[in-house]
């Protein structure tokens, strides 16, 4: 027993790189494999930025003379705008058709799934296109109740592009929170719910207070993904006229036919807001996941 415990010690010693016994350096076998594939992808990766830097086609000059430009500072500003205020929409109406999915209530599941099918299973494209447009459905939009009267009313033609465009996103990217939100509280133990109702707690109790706390562990992740995505999915607003970042630097190169070093700006400012949205995600679910990691 002495001496097999004594060659488990060895053994463990030598997988760090000492023998204690004989009092030699264990030495690790020369990855020269990988040492090659390193340097392969060094020499891409400088191969990259060296004909970047000297091919006179980017035209660099040109991208740091418009990268604060005035339009394209006004686009960017547009875009962050329609991001928040979309998936501020999106998260209220995506928790409401969970609710509803996961309801004992057949009609109210019908109705969500039926809203998941329709704008989920429709190009966002068209989407968009389709409400800028929709004046020529309803002239005038209005809400009346019998006995009441009209409540208010609008005429079609007065939705501006950027209310088109805050609606189609947020109708959309809402079909997609649904299920982010079904998932993680569908992550949640049933025995949580089942003991809060033990409690007396109301079903919305119940949810606000015990499960939703709970799901955010797994809703956040996720839903940083679906901001980063929101963020870059913005540009398609650019088809309905909406000077958001793209639409900025298409006026601008519409004009100079400077196309390359145009495009070049705005993915500078798409990258360094979603490497901001990114540090922010990742700090965000390392406070959420704290007490859920395994000791090791």
């Amino acid at each position: 027993m002495i001496s097999s415990e004594h060659e488990i010690a060895r053994s463990r010693n030598s997988a760090v790189g000492h023998d204690e016994g004989s009092g030699l350096r264990v030495v690790r076998r020369r990855a020269y494999g990988r040492w090659f594939a390193d340097a392969v992808l060094v020499l891409i990766v400088l191969g990259l930025i060296w004909t970047s830097a000297t091919n006179p086609n980017f035209q660099w000059d040109v991208v740091f003379q418009y990268l604060t430009h005035q339009m394209i500072l006004g686009g960017l500003v547009t875009t962050l705008q329609l991001t928040v205020l979309t998936m501020v929409i999106a998260s209220v109406i995506g928790v409401v058709l969970a609710l509803m999915i996961i309801s004992d209530d057949p009609w109210l599941r019908g109705v969500a799934e039926a809203y998941k099918w329709l704008f989920r299973g429709t190009p966002l494209l068209v989407q968009l296109i389709f409400w800028f447009n929709i004046s020529a459905l309803y002239p005038k939009i209005s809400l009346s109740i019998a006995g009441v009267g009209e409540l208010f009313s609008f005429s079609g033609n007065s939705i501006t592009p950027f209310m088109a465009a805050l609606l189609g996103l947020s109708l959309h990217e809402s079909a997609y929170m649904a299920e982010i939100v079904r998932g993680g509280v569908m992550a949640v133990g049933h025995g949580q719910g089942e003991a809060a109702k033990a409690m007396g707690m109301k079903p919305m109790q119940t949810f606000g207070r015990i499960v939703l706390p709970q799901a955010l562990r797994v809703i956040v992740p996720a839903t940083g993904n679906q901001v980063i995505l929101m963020l870059k999915t913005t540009s398609l607003v650019s088809v309905i006229a909406l000077p958001e970042l793209l639409y900025s630097a298409q006026a601008i190169y519409s004009r100079t036919f400077e196309i390359i070093p145009l495009l070049i700006v705005a993915s500078c400012w798409y990258l360094a807001v979603c490497s901001i949205l990114g540090v922010g995600q990742y700090y965000l679910e390392r406070r959420l996941g704290r007490g859920h990691k395994s000791k090791r």
